[in-house]
């Protein structure tokens, strides 16, 4: 379903597994947390790279359903309302 939400609605979703286990017994979350702390803080910070922005007019109105194009991606998205 991740890759629908993306493909169909811009929205980003993620699922992410550090186990084998889909849903450990609260007395390990601890213990699974320190073992992917690390990694899960850098994950994290990644969301701040790449493009942001707000689409708007001249007016500084924002502009709905506007396509936005990166070259050499494959994916075009549009603005919401």
């Amino acid at each position: 379903i991740n890759d629908f939400s993306y493909l169909h609605t811009n929205c980003f979703e993620l699922s992410i597994y550090v186990g084998c286990d889909k849903y450990p017994h609260e007395s390990e979350l601890p213990e699974e947390w320190e073992n992917n702390r690390e990694s899960l803080i850098v994950f994290m910070e990644q969301v701040h790279r790449g493009i942001k922005g707000i689409v708007q007019d001249v007016h500084g109105k924002g502009i709905p359903n506007a396509v936005i194009s990166v070259e050499g991606v494959n994916h075009d998205i549009r603005t919401g309302k």
